[in-house]
């Protein structure tokens, strides 16, 4: 299988990266493909580097999903100042390089949004960029998504926005846009690539997720080179 990394971006912090990222693995590893994820650089807890591993059924080492944590709940590049620590582009592109060679799969999860500061003078999109990742953008699907996601489609260099995926995530209780989100934007965006998942819990267990033939065939779909 030829090598493939995603990189899983959001409009936001806490809008459902770590959700889909340990989705996606644990969809691809049951597949029988040597899938990974990884969430290189966090902030404010090892929360999701644990809900990583446990898609992966303890496949890598907490370090090795995360090698770069700060404890601050804060954007991760004042979070690492504050331990008097520095997160260097070239360090953070040779970890992702040598899962690169390992697996035939990478998802790489970002901390907050496209442009949140991860180090000195770097962010997702640079990350996105070194790598040649196919981007996925999440957004959760209420009032609103539509301009945060062009605005970050927009941001992204056109050779990574051509190759991008949407996923909206669905909210407990919908409003009055979840229902029409997905056809606005599709006059922006190519509509094959944009996806649409349901509600799943405030917490939910990817074991239980992936019995919902829906949810399969959206990270399928997601999936397809």
């Amino acid at each position: 299988m030829k090598q493939t990394t995603f990189f899983i971006t959001g409009t936001d912090t806490g809008v459902g990266k770590t959700v889909l990222t340990a989705l996606l693995a644990r969809h691809l590893r049951e597949r029988g493909i040597n899938a990974a994820a990884l969430k290189p650089i966090c902030s404010g807890g090892r929360d999701d580097a644990r809900a990583l591993r446990a898609a992966m059924n303890a496949a890598l080492a907490s370090d090795e999903i995360n090698p770069w944590h700060f404890r601050a709940p804060i954007a991760s590049l004042l979070a690492a100042r504050r331990e008097h620590r520095q997160v260097r582009l070239a360090d953070v592109l040779a970890h992702v390089r040598a899962m690169q060679k390992r697996f035939d799969v990478v998802l790489v999860e970002g901390a907050g949004g496209l442009l949140s500061p991860l180090g000195g003078n770097f962010d997702s999109r640079d990350l996105i960029a070194a790598l040649h990742a196919t981007p996925m953008v999440v957004c959760p699907n209420r009032l609103g998504a539509v301009n945060q996601v062009l605005l970050t489609l927009a941001a992204l260099p056109r050779s990574a926005s051509c190759r991008a995926r949407v996923v909206l995530m669905s909210p407990a209780k919908p409003d009055a846009a979840t229902n029409t989100n997905v056809g606005l934007l599709a006059e922006f965006f190519d509509a094959k690539r944009i996806f649409e998942l349901p509600w799943l819990g405030r917490r939910p267990a990817t074991g239980k997720a992936l019995k919902d033939s829906r949810v399969r065939r959206i990270l399928c779909a997601l999936t397809k080179a």
